[in-house]
């Protein structure tokens, strides 16, 4: 008996060894990605990832394709099919792991696709075509398919449904109208933390109710063309008939769920460019959004479950991504926090920064960013809110990024108006490592500017950063925290920054 054991341990510790390489965790159908004939996987790295290059997937038992990112699209699906998926690393030495845990999914069936042209939508330039084409939302079935083929097609507001695509084509414009009429009547919405009404959106779903629920499941926007807004002309009109905080976005959704933006061009938005309130699932890949309108945010998951972003490039006017969960009383009332929220290979060239808040009455947890790179951001990674918002933001971590700035502010000079909530917000758990900080400039400040709250309860408290490379002559400061941590952080040359620590305690380096 002794040596059955003997030999199966022997054959355990052979597999143990063939399979060194540590296979991906998590692998998952990205929420709202699935369709008739494709699918979008994603999975977190293996615990131990530093010598792994690629990813192999396995579709069905056969190898359908490799890359270096934690995400996959599978194409050229068959509808109303049975699948199984499992994904292998892939390490330098040309090693391989073990397949992942397997996920399996069916694929929907294929509905019907209704192009706009045939409902009378004129793709010129100058035709107002948002009757038309809202005629063939309405008309489309379940799973169907809403074309916007080649041409520029302007419109008013659209108002998408559950279980349906809209999908614009290569060489396909989805116009914004640069007249505020073409955005009324006003919809139930919020904005910079307050729920108002507001101007629709170019592209509207679901109706918002802060008490929870989702009224629209499934869909789909996307494609290989442009959604494009009435940028500044638009945002002036609307606020010549009510002030800077009516104007609509380019793309709102509302108690939705389940919900895919892919592959488009995205630019232009009057206002925040996708704004997603009170929603779970939402997964926005492979986009180009580009902004130029005061406040001309990228991306804002609020008060919202399961974000899944990346392969996403963003060139804004304001902030590339903010989260955000409300403002001061209301938001902090209202409680709806925003968790899980995933960042991943995203190229951030231009703005003000890749930030949780300002509006974070609500709470804010559990967001990752990884494997992203941002350029001259004003303010970085930044983490932001003030001592009247309450709420809390805990256990982000960011992680094998190019930075060139991370910030953490608790006293803003902007959007501060209204009552404050009981207390301050918590700012607590935040984890940075491997992070590159050697391209920012010394010259301008910190390249770390880290702050809590005056209140001893409401200190910047547990965080950790660890193997932050920092250029030579590089400034952390450190105000109103407690138990920091900063472990291999140093420049190129070895040389280490200088820490500037005030009202702080057990701030370790």
């Amino acid at each position: 008996m002794k040596k059955k054991y003997l030999l199966l341990a022997l054959l355990l510790s052979g597999l143990s060894a063939a399979f060194a390489t540590e296979a991906p965790q998590k692998l998952m159908v990205a929420p709202g990605t699935l369709s008739a004939t494709s699918a979008t996987l994603i999975w977190d790295k293996p615990v131990k990832y530093d010598d792994i290059v690629r990813y192999h997937i396995i579709l069905n038992g056969k190898e359908a394709g490799t890359t270096a990112k934690g995400n996959y699209i599978l194409n050229g699906l068959s509808p109303v099919k049975t699948y199984s998926c499992a994904v292998r690393s892939e390490d330098r030495d040309g090693k391989l792991s073990a397949p992942s845990a397997p996920v399996k999914f069916n694929t929907q069936h294929q509905g019907k696709t209704f192009n706009v042209t045939d409902f009378g939508a004129k793709g010129d330039g100058a035709t107002i075509n948002t009757k038309a084409i809202q005629k063939a939302i309405d008309a489309c079935p379940v799973n169907g398919t809403v074309l916007i083929p080649e041409g520029t097609f302007m419109s008013g507001a659209l108002y998408l449904k559950s279980h349906m695509t809209l999908q614009i084509a290569k060489g396909g414009v989805l116009k914004g109208s640069v007249s505020d009429v073409d955005y009324l009547p006003f919809i139930n919405n919020r904005f910079e933390g307050w729920e108002m009404k507001t101007y629709a959106s170019l592209i509207n779903a679901g109706i918002m109710n802060n008490k929870g629920g989702y009224t629209v499941d499934d869909l789909h926007i996307k494609g290989e063309g442009t959604i494009s807004g009435g940028n500044s002309p638009l945002a002036k009109n609307m606020m010549d008939h009510g002030g800077l905080r009516v104007r609509g976005r380019l793309i709102c959704l509302l108690n939705c769920r389940d919900v895919e933006i892919q592959g488009l061009n995205i630019q232009d938005s009057p206002c925040w460019t996708i704004h997603y309130i009170y929603s779970k699932g939402v997964t926005c890949h492979d986009l180009k959004i580009v902004s130029t309108a005061h406040n001309g945010d990228g991306l804002d998951p609020d008060s919202s479950d399961d974000s899944y972003i990346f392969n996403c490039s963003f060139s804004t006017g304001d902030d590339c991504i903010a989260i955000k969960s409300g403002k001061n009383p209301e938001g902090f009332t209202i409680g709806k926090p925003t968790r899980n929220v995933r960042i991943t290979d995203c190229d951030f060239i231009k703005g003000h920064g890749i930030s949780i808040g300002s509006e974070m009455s609500g709470g804010v947890s559990d967001v990752l960013v990884q494997d992203c790179k941002a350029g001259a951001l004003l303010n970085g990674m930044q983490i932001k809110g003030t001592k009247e918002r309450g709420g809390y933001v805990k256990n982000v971590t960011v992680a094998d990024c190019q930075l060139l700035k991370i910030t953490i502010f608790t006293a803003l000079n902007y959007n501060n108006d209204g009552a404050a909530a009981p207390e301050p917000p918590t700012f607590a758990n935040f984890t940075f490592r491997n992070i590159d900080l050697s391209k920012a400039s010394v010259a301008k400040g910190p390249v770390m500017d880290l702050n809590g709250f005056k209140d001893d309860a409401h200190k910047l408290k547990d965080c950790s950063f660890t193997n932050i490379i920092t250029p030579d002559n590089a400034r952390i400061v450190i105000k109103d925290a407690e138990r920091l941590n900063f472990t291999n952080v140093k420049s190129a040359s070895g040389a280490k920054p200088v820490y500037e620590a005030n009202n702080s305690t057990n701030v370790v380096y």
